[in-house]
């Protein structure tokens, strides 16, 4: 492969994975492998989206998901490879994982890399009794003196390896793929596999939209509104809007803004729709 050179300003154009540098300078993690070290940096672009989307539990911590499957695919390894990775972080405090039952995916918790600490205290130096800090562990070192804090080697600690920002409809594509179980949708529909793959990047499109408003069936909804309600659908609401375009006898226009509707009504049509179906074919003798 050839590739070019870079030019001035074009580095900033990409999209990056941030990875502490303490990861690398600490010898605390100097065993963690490298690889370990990459997967905690998709951790942690997957915990700025858990916070747009209100992924917080009652103790308001933030949680992520992020499914063997995904991480089989983004770092390219086996599913031994990924499970020992997993194990690595867990071993080294870096992230928890709650198993949720059900067939749920786990709520995995991303842990800090600082250190909380509580400063001691001691003759000569500048600290409060009972003060609990926040530390990195490259800043345990006490100040020099009582008026100045050399702060050099703790420069480093949040600066992170890109500035850019995240690529975030590449995240939803990955969380809900798994979720919203699209593989199997499209073995159980072999013909629709294009319709589903529509379906699913217009569920993409509303998650990720930056406007204010999205109109749904002619009136406006704040965005908020109506992705909270597109975060709620599962597999039966993609089969649902399935069925009902399928139904529909009377040629739709705008086929985007239908499925739009569509999903966004799922949630509270879809056990109606199929009642109805269910007395339609008892009062016709079907069942």
């Amino acid at each position: 492969m050839d590739f070019g050179y870079f030019h001035e300003e074009e580095s900033e154009q990409f999209a990056f994975y941030r990875i502490p540098q303490v990861l690398f300078k600490d010898e605390k993690f100097a065993k963690l492998s490298t690889d370990a070290k990459v997967l905690y940096g998709l951790f942690l672009n997957r915990v700025s989206l858990s916070k747009k989307n209100h992924w917080i539990d009652e103790e308001g911590r933030v949680y992520v998901y992020y499914t063997l499957v995904s991480i089989q695919e983004d770092l390219h390894c086996a599913s031994q490879k990924a499970l020992k990775l997993l194990k690595e972080l867990e071993c080294y405090g870096l992230i928890e994982r709650i198993k949720q039952g059900l067939c749920k995916p786990d709520r995995i918790y991303v842990k800090n890399f600082i250190l909380l600490q509580e400063s001691p205290v001691r003759s000569g130096e500048n600290h409060h009794a009972g003060v609990v800090k926040i530390t990195s562990p490259e800043c345990r070192e006490s100040p020099p003196n009582n008026t100045e804090i050399n702060n050099i080697e703790c420069s480093n600690t949040n600066l992170i390896l890109s500035k850019s920002r995240e690529d975030e409809r590449e995240l939803y594509r990955q969380y809900l793929y798994q979720s919203l179980e699209i593989e199997i949708l499209k073995e159980r529909y072999p013909y629709g596999v294009e319709e589903i793959d529509e379906i699913f990047d217009i569920i993409l499109d509303v998650l990720c939209s930056n406007q204010k408003f999205i109109t749904i069936s002619g009136d406006k909804k704040p965005v908020d509104v109506v992705k909270s309600r597109f975060m709620k659908l599962d597999s039966n609401h993609i089969q649902f809007v399935m069925d009902s375009m399928k139904e529909k006898t009377t040629k739709v226009r705008n086929v985007k803004k239908y499925i739009v509707a569509a999903l966004y009504n799922a949630p509270i049509t879809i056990n109606n729709y199929y009642s109805s179906l269910v007395q339609h074919d008892m009062a016709t003798g079907k069942i």
